[in-house]
């Protein structure tokens, strides 16, 4: 067997995908913050598109911040079906997996102020004259 054999899930990409699809589907169903990342992401791509600014940062900011969500979720699943009981070091764990969140998500934030304010700037004044 190859290592690429050896890696490959069984049931090949189809089922990968499937899996992948799962997983975020029952996060975005269970996982309340998630949802107001994934609202915050589309509100801050139709904002982009609308602007006519900066489309593929701001979505790949927002891939970021879910990106990392879905990987703390996953985190704190695992640590939780692994230690049940309170644990100091789990929980430190996760306090740092979702300090990761809130670092992509502040740095998103930063981005987008970066990347769209001017432009929005410019709509308002020109609401405003």
């Amino acid at each position: 067997m190859t290592e690429a054999q050896h890696r490959a899930p069984r049931g090949g990409l189809g089922r990968a995908v499937a899996g992948a699809a799962r997983g975020i589907a029952r996060s975005f169903a269970e996982e309340r913050n998630l949802r107001i990342q994934v609202a915050v992401a589309v509100a801050a791509l139709a904002l982009s598109v609308w602007l006519g600014t900066g489309t593929a940062i701001v979505a790949l900011c927002c891939a970021l911040v879910i990106g990392s969500e879905l990987l703390n979720t996953a985190l704190e699943r695992l640590a939780d079906a692994l230690q049940p009981d309170p644990n100091a070091l789990v929980g430190a764990a996760k306090d740092a997996a979702a300090g990761a969140v809130l670092v992509c998500a502040v740095t998103a934030v930063l981005v987008g102020l970066l990347s769209m304010g001017p432009a929005l700037l410019e709509r308002l004044r020109g609401w405003m004259a």
